[in-house]
């Protein structure tokens, strides 16, 4: 049902309205901060597509997600507070993923996703969300992810820390 693809610069204009679609949901569900009405804009985006960092999640050659996923060192993720990393071995980590809300279940696909990346590199799978942010919450502790603590992003702010051991 779903594939996930590189994206690629002819995609931007299909990925922004989900992104869109995103920052409206999370707002009408009490989250209103976490990306306000700009993040992720079409420069960071850009700046994903063009270091291979940003996936598509399709279905039937509609773009059901959108994420950002890395293995390396996520700058943000040196220093947690009211807990701790599981482990200091090598990670991944997901970002920025937003749903076009048509796809039940494409959010859960993309994590696993990422996870069977990680596991076949030896890593673990790391990502964060605001706290108000129920829904990716859920799709962490659904899939199995551990609540590991609390780190700071760029703009300050705080996001529960979540990591999955494969």
């Amino acid at each position: 049902m779903f594939s996930i693809r590189q994206a690629c610069p002819e995609d931007l204009s299909r990925i922004l309205p989900v992104y869109d679609r995103a920052r409206a949901f999370m707002a009408a569900n009490g989250n209103p901060d976490q990306w306000g009405d700009r993040h992720p804009d079409e420069g960071i985006l850009s700046r994903d597509i063009q270091n291979k960092t940003l996936f598509l999640c399709e279905s039937d050659g509609e773009i059901a997600a959108v994420f950002m996923f890395f293995i390396g060192e996520e700058p943000n993720y040196a220093d947690i507070a009211d807990g701790d990393w599981p482990d200091r071995r090598p990670y991944g980590t997901i970002h920025r993923i937003a749903s076009s809300g048509r796809f039940p279940g494409a959010a859960s696909f993309c994590v696993g996703w990422c996870f069977e990346r990680c596991r076949r590199a030896g890593a673990s799978l790391r990502g964060d969300t605001h706290e108000k942010n129920i829904p990716m919450q859920r799709v962490f502790e659904k899939n199995g992810f551990l609540r590991c603590g609390l780190i700071r992003v760029e703009d300050g702010t705080e996001r529960i820390a979540f990591q999955k051991n494969g």
